[in-house]
């Protein structure tokens, strides 16, 4: 249980400081992508509400922001099939 506190606070704390994506962040602490979302939003809740509620305004940025992305990946890509 020590494990999963430290781990899930690190993550909270890697969120915030980068304003990383749940992708990222599991990328970077080699996990799932499904485990660093229970993570962030379930069982950070329970540990520190304080960092829960920094995190969450990160993860609803992202969130709005995710359409807009995927939009500019798309032109990329065709963009780069044009050339």
């Amino acid at each position: 249980m020590k494990d999963i506190y430290l781990r899930t606070k690190q993550m909270a704390i890697y969120v915030i400081q980068n304003n990383s994506t749940i992708r990222q962040t599991a990328k970077v602490f080699g996990i799932a992508k499904s485990t660093v979302h229970y993570d962030l939003t379930i069982r950070l809740k329970h540990f520190d509400y304080g960092l829960y509620k920094g995190v969450r305004k990160v993860l609803e940025k992202n969130f709005s922001e995710k359409s807009f992305r995927g939009g500019q990946a798309t032109k990329s890509k065709y963009l780069k099939k044009n050339m």
